[in-house]
């Protein structure tokens, strides 16, 4: 998605006060350093800056699009060269598991409804025994 180009309220109301000011007098001097030929300068330092940033945007937004495509062709080629040594050396060798594959010989069935991480990882539950006043034992855990 491309991002937004800015554009300058500010920019907008500067330009018609300019232009209202201009039909005061084209060379009008308010004192303080206040003229309209500088107000005209900064009003075109302005549409010049905020030019050169949507220019800049755009130009960001056309290397991203490249960036993504060429990271969809290294991925495409990066499966093809998997692929590749495993038909040039077989799925079980280990040229492919040191190409990134899991040789076929070492790959492990999974039974329906088991979760891809180890059950290692988990946390063992605690139950603990607790007898209450009427002497019933619920078990509590944590």
């Amino acid at each position: 998605m491309a991002r937004r180009k800015r554009t300058s309220l500010v920019l907008e109301k500067a330009v018609r006060r300019a232009a209202g000011i201009n039909s005061i007098a084209s060379s009008l001097d308010l004192g303080n350093g206040l003229t309209l030929l500088g107000f005209s300068n900064l009003i075109e330092t302005m549409r010049t800056r905020e030019n050169a940033y949507n220019t800049a945007l755009s130009t960001l937004d056309k290397l991203y699009r490249e960036m993504l495509e060429t990271e969809d062709e290294l991925g495409d080629m990066t499966e093809h060269m998997l692929m590749a040594v495993g038909t040039r050396y077989g799925k079980s060798s280990v040229e492919y598991g040191m190409a990134g594959g899991v040789p076929k010989n070492q790959r492990r069935k999974r039974l329906r409804g088991e979760s891809s991480t180890p059950i290692d990882d988990e946390q063992p539950s605690i139950v603990a025994s607790v007898e209450s006043k009427n002497g019933k034992k619920p078990a509590a855990t944590t």
